[in-house]
């Protein structure tokens, strides 16, 4: 053996630090990664509730004023005129309220200008078994005014959900609130909060969900760390070999 030439020992040495740092770089990079992901939605999270918290304050404005820019006009009030279809709703099931889960009730909604939609009607307590109907509120089948917030239609849940069937006292699951092909609805809903009628105003009207940033930045700050602790680790490594 030449004084050039390694042993298989001697190679294994040389290249045992190479695949240390190297899995040191991969485990940095996924860090640093996993940081931006969490500002992100951090930086998203805050412009949300910014939006929530400018919108809910303004004074009712109508559908007609907000025409196609839903996105900006998401949250905002505005105050319609139609008549609400009894036959055709839904129960959103798993929604907290009141310390206890129950269900949002939406039911389909056509304005004076003809344009069809789903209205939540707020939280209803559940029935006294799992597959029976609760007790629904009345629904007026005059012509009634009513205010509430503009949402997206992508922000219910996806999926088939319970339907109320007229005079059934069980829950049929078929219908689907984001459906185009089994009802045509505009591309958005209202959370209703008020209406003309006494008895259609929501006794528990959907609530605005938390406006607080989240632990989103914590938790990049958290990752930055831990980039940082394995470059010392990896810093200790070389000065002890």
């Amino acid at each position: 053996m030449t004084k050039t030439e390694l042993s298989p020992s001697s190679r294994g040495k040389e290249s045992h630090p190479i695949a240390v740092t190297f899995f040191a770089i991969v485990l940095i990079a996924l860090c640093l990664w996993a940081s931006h992901w969490q500002y992100a939605r951090g930086v998203a999270r805050h412009h949300r509730n910014f939006i929530i918290a400018s919108h809910v304050d303004l004074p009712p404005t109508t559908l007609d004023v907000i025409g196609n820019n839903l996105i900006a006009a998401e949250w905002r009030k505005v105050s319609i005129t139609g008549r609400f279809d009894s036959s055709h709703q839904i129960l959103l099931r798993n929604q907290y309220s009141q310390g206890a889960y129950g269900f949002d009730l939406l039911t389909l909604f056509t304005d004076s200008a003809a344009r069809t939609f789903w209205v939540d009607r707020g939280w209803i307590a559940p029935g006294q078994e799992a597959t029976s109907t609760p007790k629904l509120p009345p629904t007026s089948s005059a012509v009634v005014a009513i205010t509430g917030r503009v949402r997206l239609d992508n922000s219910l849940p996806q999926g088939s959900f319970f339907a109320v069937s007229p005079g059934s006292k069980n829950l049929i699951s078929k219908w689907n609130a984001q459906s185009k092909t089994t009802i045509k609805t505009e591309d958005f809903y209202i959370d209703l909060l008020t209406a003309s009628e006494a008895s259609m105003t929501p006794a528990v009207p959907v609530e605005l969900p938390e406006l607080t940033d989240g632990p989103h930045m914590a938790y990049a700050l958290q990752w930055l760390f831990f980039a940082g602790l394995i470059i010392y680790g990896r810093l200790l490594l070389r000065r002890a070999r």
